[in-house]
């Protein structure tokens, strides 16, 4: 057995996003195959549980096509200003600044899976921030740069994010949030919330400081706390 969260865009009240920790069989090994039968087995799991259906699982295991595109491994990030193109996880792993080194720009060009074991990740000390293209973000919220990554990358795409648009539950079976702290399942949860409370606004997108106040005005699942950090996007 193994447990894993659904993730809930709340469309009213404080909550931003609800999470709900649902009990399933898990099937052990490295094999698709395997992978597949875990998220069948976590959906059957929600609906029994907690009538929660249709669970759209993104992740690069998806037997969706929508899902494995949603995947912070293949879902691009488009920069207008500075013409370039890489994935989300790229630009995550790029960012990371260290106590005694980085960012490491240089992971911007190279695949998803060799930014993110990249060796110098771990040889530097700890994590101190993160700093995108010059913007420096703090640590706190734990997961507001990689939800804002992940929403802006999405919002760039808008046939993705039509489709995610009409979900209401999401999933990432290798997450746990016993290891990890970001989930691209949970940013597109908030995505669906701040989209149906007409919260997209491009100041949102743009301005630091407007987003920060926005998730820490509503009570999010991993980011709720406050900061006084403001910056432009361009």
């Amino acid at each position: 057995m193994a447990t894993r969260p659904i993730f809930l865009p709340s469309l009213t009240g404080k909550l931003l996003v609800a999470t709900r920790h649902v009990d399933f069989e898990w099937f052990s090994g490295m094999a698709m195959s395997q992978s597949r039968k875990s998220i069948a087995s976590l959906h059957q799991a929600a609906a029994r549980q907690m009538g929660i259906s249709d669970v759209l699982e993104i992740s690069s295991k998806s037997p969706s096509e929508l899902g494995v595109g949603l995947s912070a491994f293949n879902l691009m990030i488009r920069t207008v200003k500075y013409e370039r193109e890489f994935s989300l996880e790229c630009a995550y792993q790029a960012s990371k600044v260290f106590e005694r080194g980085g960012p490491f720009v240089d992971l911007l060009n190279v695949k998803s899976i060799e930014a993110k074991r990249d060796p110098r990740l771990n040889q530097y000390g700890r994590l101190v921030k993160f700093r995108f293209f010059g913007v420096d973000w703090p640590l706190v919220p734990r997961t507001a740069f990689y939800d804002w990554l992940y929403i802006n990358a999405l919002h760039k795409h808008p046939e993705l994010a039509e489709q995610v648009l009409t979900y209401r539950a999401f999933s990432d079976i290798a997450f746990n949030p016993e290891r990890s702290i970001n989930c691209q399942a949970y940013a597109a949860a908030l995505y669906v919330s701040l989209h149906e409370r007409g919260l997209l606004t491009d100041d949102l997108f743009k301005d630091q400081l407007t987003y920060l106040r926005v998730i820490s005005t509503g009570s999010v699942s991993n980011a709720h706390e406050d900061t006084d950090v403001q910056a432009r996007f361009e």
